[in-house]
């Protein structure tokens, strides 16, 4: 047995060996969270998540690389790395109005880039508890959310011949709805149709389009846009 494990021992010492290890470690582990974000349908999915796994390994290991062969400092490639990803993040990150989407996919993709870290410095338990937990968080944390009340933001341009007088009007409409204001102003044109600028904040289960009709059936409404 223990010829057995010296020999391992001694395979896995081998540079090259160790970089297979890694690389097929990282294609796994990452794997799993990509797997997760693609059965969600999000911008970055398999694919993405272990090519920026098998990246952060080989720069970890490019970066022990050269602090073998020439004492460079071995930290300073895998640094640029986690100032890097915020780009490739920013990528899947949109915005909808006041509503913003993908900051879960961005941050799983620098989960994922620093479980490759970990595996290219051969933290290799950590790497492995880092993604189980990554993937719990990612699979179950809705189960939680969706006993929270989420709302969300909007944002309307109301023309009307006659702005104030349909202000009654609209707030009994946003009452009914239980619509919190965060912004409403009357802006008046000379030149221009006058119109009222509204923010609003209203829950999930409200129907938007709900809320919008409500508003145009509204006596010297003309239109309603969304800002």
């Amino acid at each position: 047995m223990n010829i057995i494990i010296n020999g391992f021992e001694a395979i896995m010492r081998i540079q090259e060996i160790q970089t297979l290890f890694k690389l097929i470690l990282i294609v796994f582990l990452s794997g799993i969270v990509g797997y997760e974000r693609e059965s969600w349908n999000k911008p970055a999915g398999f694919r993405t998540h272990v090519l920026v796994g098998i990246s952060a390994v080989l720069v970890m290991i490019c970066g022990d690389y050269l602090y073998n062969e020439t004492g460079a400092d071995p930290t300073r490639i895998p640094a640029q790395l986690l100032s890097g990803i915020g780009f490739l993040g920013a990528g899947t990150i949109l915005r909808d109005g006041f509503n913003v989407k993908g900051l879960t996919t961005a941050a799983g993709l620098l989960s994922v880039t620093c479980i490759g870290l970990a595996v290219g410095a051969g933290y290799y338990l950590g790497a492995v508890i880092a993604t189980a937990v990554v993937y719990a968080v990612l699979s179950y944390s809705h189960i939680l959310s969706g006993k929270l009340e989420h709302t969300d933001i909007l944002d309307l341009n109301i023309s009307s011949t006659n702005p104030k007088e349909i202000l009654k009007d609209l707030n009994e409409i946003l009452k009914d709805y239980d619509i919190e204001i965060l912004r409403l102003k009357v802006i008046e044109n000379e030149d221009e149709e006058d119109y009222i600028r509204a923010i609003l904040k209203y829950k999930e289960n409200i129907n938007k389009n709900d809320i919008l009709s409500r508003i145009i059936e509204i006596d010297k409404v003309k239109e309603v846009v969304e800002g």
